[in-house]
């Protein structure tokens, strides 16, 4: 059983943090939930086993789970309520004034990644010139000189 709840644990996660990569604010609302509650059930899983009191009755200690997992869980659960609320507000803000919950891209965030688009490119202009200046010195000639041109463009 324990293992079905750690699969169940694992695909929340899996699920929560492909919908939080989503544009869509309904989407990142639902990853956030599936994330929350992924979190809450591996909480409670790392308690311990099921069915034995927390700390009511005079038995041993080791036979009394510890409460400290279900009062983060508790907490847990009253933060991401709270951060579903305000989730929920921007979403219905962002409806109200647009018609559409697509998260919008940072103007910097679109000079980062032309940045970064660029480098790649000049880093792969430069690794097929130092291919193609080696394999023209090779034994393979012109087929592979022909070979690093088409890389290059």
């Amino acid at each position: 059983m324990t293992i079905v709840l750690a699969a169940t644990a694992a695909v929340l996660f899996g699920c929560g943090t492909y919908l939080l990569l989503q544009r869509h604010l309904t989407r990142i609302l639902i990853g956030l939930a599936l994330l929350a509650h992924g979190a809450n059930l591996l909480i409670i899983l790392s308690a311990g086993g099921r069915g034995r009191p927390t700390f009511i009755g005079s038995g041993e200690s080791a036979s009394l789970l510890d409460p400290l997992p279900q009062a983060f869980v508790l907490t847990a659960i009253v933060i991401t309520f709270g951060v579903t609320g305000f989730l929920l507000a921007l979403a219905y803000r962002s409806w109200a004034l647009t018609h559409d919950d697509e998260v919008q891209d940072d103007v910097e965030d679109r000079l980062v990644a032309r940045r970064t688009e660029a480098e790649d490119v000049e880093d792969a202009r430069a690794a097929a010139a130092e291919i193609d200046e080696l394999m023209s010195d090779s034994e393979f000639g012109d087929e592979a000189a022909a070979a690093g041109r088409e890389v290059r463009q």
